[in-house]
Formats: C-alpha cells, structure tokens, sequence
C-alpha cells in the first residue's frame, strides 16, 4: 500500500511539474493558474472558519488589497515584482490586524458582520478614489515579473503558483500539527474550555486572522501581475462568498478538502459556462447542501458546519428518550 501511494504521489507530482508541456493549450494553462489561485485563498479563508471557527465574509477585500498595493507600486515607483509581492502580503496583514483588535473581543457574529462592512468600504472606497486607484476604470498594464531578466511566459506563471501552492499548503500542514494549531482546534471546538486550558483567546484569534489575510493578500499581489488589470469589482462580495463556498465544498477544518474544493468550483464554471449567468445562485444553492445535507464536505470531515447538526441530532434524540 505505501509502494502505492508513493508511487501515486510520485506521478501526481510528474503530471504538475510537465503540464504545460502536455497540455499546451493556453486556455487550460490559464485555468489551472486560476486553480492554483483559489486553492491559495480556499486554504487561507480555512484557517479562519476551519482551523478556529470564525467566519470571515470579507475575504476578497484582503484579497484585493494585496493586488491593489502591488499594482500601484508597481506602476507608480516601478518597484519589482519581488518588492511589492512580500509588500501585498504585509499591507493585507495590517489591515487584518486593524479588524481582528477591533472586533475579536466580540462575539464571532461581529467579526461576520465586520469583515462584509469591511469588504463593501473597501470596494467603494477603491471605486471613488480615481486620483489613486482610477476609480472604475481600474489600473490597466500592470508589468510582467521578471526572474533574472526573463519575462514570465504563461509556464513561468504557472510554476510560481504551482510553488507558491505547495509552500502554502506545506505551511498549512506544519501550522496545523503545531502548538499554535492544536490551540486554534480547541478555540474553534470549546472557547470556554480552551481559554481554562490557558490559551490566549484573542492572542490566538488575530493570529490566525493575520496570517489568513497575509496569504490572501499575497496571491492578490501575484494575481494583479498575472492578469495584469484589475477593478474594483473583482474583489467584492461576490468573490468572498465564492471563496467561502470552496471551503464549505471542499470541508472545513481540512488541508486537502479547500484544494478540492476550489478545484471543483473553478473547473465547474469552465465546463459548463452556459450557465455562468447562474453562477451565484448555484454557489448559494451547493453552500445550503452542504451545510444541511453534507456539513463535512467533499473529504467528509468533522468541521464547524457540522456542530449545529449534531446538536439538532443529539436534542432530538433527548426528546425521543424522554417521552
């Protein structure tokens, strides 16, 4: 069985590193890099609803101002892509601290309620400052990173999200199996018992939402290069609620289960694109099912969707052993 896997893992591994080689197709290398990007910002929106049970409803918004700063640095002081990269991440990271000090003392409802206040301003805000940001006409012709003096091809954007990816997730997995995610757990499963334990509630809480929204701000930075002009409008609400979806979809609390998710939920849209129109409704549709039919998701874990229909459960069954 472990010759297996390795050897499963071994191909896995071959097929990723020759795609664009076996699949020449330009189309399907761009989708691919669009997977990449959501399965980065799937797994970092988990860090906050899987690992320690908040719920974030703004992410794009963090997801927007790592692209934003990237695009104007570059624009405006012609700073490398490897400068203004790292510098998405930390500007997205600031802002998240500013909401997780301002809100995490709270009930986690607030933190909800925040994070979309939060999203829309940003969104208005970028959409009204046209002296910065050009308003609704976006920040076209963004440059193209360079390694060493070559251009990015569509291949060279394709291994820097591949690597990218990997590290995220490789990232994830230590975080997850470390001291400070076995206390995410035990927030996210009983704050009460965990802060007995001695886990510092909102130490722990605006650690996890830093580092989710440092992420999120890096992949913005990356994606700002790659698709080279951005708008206002694809960092709404819409897009926040498509990132929530993949996590939900895939299985929160899960390392692999956002990877799949957001797989499915960027693929699904590329085979079936004659109902693109109906894209939110069915993105509504799959978080109502998974929610009330399948809470673990795909990967069939126990996650935080999965509490309120195990307490139904358990209630139900009290009543019945009562009468």
């Amino acid at each position: 069985m472990k010759k297996l896997q390795i050897a499963g893992v071994t191909l896995g591994i071959l097929l990723l590193l020759s795609f664009p080689f076996i699949v020449p197709n330009p189309y399907l290398v761009r989708v691919a890099i669009m997977c990449g990007i959501y399965m980065v910002l799937a797994s970092s929106l988990n860090i906050v609803i899987g690992f320690t049970g908040m719920f974030s409803l703004g992410h794009g918004a963090f997801y927007g101002i790592g692209a934003y700063t990237s695009a104007l640095l570059a624009l405006n002081l012609h700073w490398p892509f490897w400068v203004t990269f790292p510098l998405g991440g930390v500007m997205a990271a600031l802002f998240g601290v500013l909401i997780g000090v301002a809100t995490l003392r709270l009930r986690q409802i607030f933190l909800a309620f925040t994070t979309l206040g939060f999203g829309e301003i940003t969104r208005i805000l970028i959409l009204n400052w046209d002296s910065l940001t050009r308003g609704p006409m976006g920040l076209p012709g963004i440059p193209i990173p360079s390694f060493f003096g070559v251009r990015f091809s569509q291949a060279g954007y394709y291994y820097f999200i591949l690597l990218f990816t990997s590290l995220v997730v490789l990232f994830i997995y230590r975080l997850y199996h470390s001291r400070i995610g076995r206390a995410f757990i035990a927030i996210r499963e009983d704050e009460v018992a965990a802060s007995h334990m001695g886990i510092h509630l909102f130490g722990y809480k605006t650690l996890a939402f830093t580092i989710a929204c440092a992420i999120a701000g890096l992949v913005g930075a990356f994606y700002a290069h790659f698709a080279r002009f951005i708008s206002a409008d694809q960092f709404g609400g819409n897009e926040s609620f498509a990132i929530l979806t993949m996590v939900a979809l895939g299985g929160t609390g899960s390392i692999v289960g956002p990877l799949l998710g957001a797989a499915v939920l960027i693929i699904f849209p590329e085979v079936f694109r004659f109902l693109a129109q109906f894209r939110m409704v069915i993105y509504g549709a799959i978080l109502i099912f998974v929610i009330v039919v399948k809470p673990g998701g795909i990967v069939g874990v126990r996650g935080v969707f999965e509490k309120p229909v195990q307490a139904l459960r358990a209630k139900r069954s009290h009543q019945k052993g009562g009468r």
